[in-house]
């Protein structure tokens, strides 16, 4: 009975979040984090468009409370925004952003969409991208397409640092499935060398010194020798 009611409570906050999903609109919302406090649910929502979500004096955050308790039946849902500062390092918005590029311009320029969200999330100083586009594209069957840069994990603990979103394009020619993979530059790996350029100097002031103390040495001893 446990795993029945975790089972269906974990289907009943699935479909919360994609309600406030298909509510908003694609590319609008990062994440959908739900709290469940005995006042009532908190629903944490992550966005770097915050002004577009809230609306004018609240009333979109309002028009979406009063839908939350009319179709799931919250006691008292109270929806708190998350601004995103940096959005190029947000896969789940970069991945919308490309499934809109390919439903606005269509897929014959989808190469030029990935490169371009490619270049501008490796200019907001990510470690690795890798961007995965599986559709008709632009040919009549189904083909996937890889574009990637930098240094990106895919195995072991590191790979669960990689922040990882899907998307859907619907393009006339069918459905088109958007993967992105981002590594933060924030992200501290284990095997992460960080080089200390004073020590460096240091070192090689060092090294310079004991040189020249060698050569002092070698002209000693020559001169010993002659004698």
């Amino acid at each position: 009975m446990e795993e029945r009611n975790t089972v269906k409570f974990k289907k009943e906050e699935f479909s919360i979040k994609e309600f406030i999903q298909n509510y908003l609109g694609k590319g609008k919302i990062s994440k959908t984090r739900i709290e469940y406090t005995p006042v009532g649910e908190r629903i944490h929502l992550t966005t770097h468009k915050p002004g577009l979500i809230i609306g004018r004096k609240g009333e979109k955050i309002q028009e979406l409370t009063m839908q939350l308790k009319k179709n799931f039946k919250l006691t008292n849902p109270k929806v708190e925004i998350e601004e995103v500062t940096e959005p190029e390092l947000d896969a789940k918005i970069m991945a919308d952003e490309i499934a809109l590029g390919l439903e606005r311009f269509g897929p014959i320029k989808f190469k030029v969409i990935a490169y371009r969200t490619l270049q501008k999330i490796m200019k907001a100083g990510a470690l690795g991208v890798e961007i995965r586009l599986n559709g008709k594209l632009p040919s009549s069957r189904a083909k996937p397409w890889r574009f990637a840069q930098g240094y990106l994990k895919k195995t072991g603990e590191p790979a669960k640092l990689v922040d990882r979103a899907q998307s859907r394009a619907q393009t006339k020619p069918g459905t088109v499935g958007v993967k992105v993979s981002i590594l933060s530059p924030y992200v501290k790996l284990i095997d992460q060398i960080d080089i200390d350029e004073k020590l460096l100097v240091k070192l090689k002031e060092n090294s310079e010194e004991k040189a020249e103390e060698i050569k002092v040495i070698k002209k000693v001893k020559k001169k010993t020798k002659k004698k």
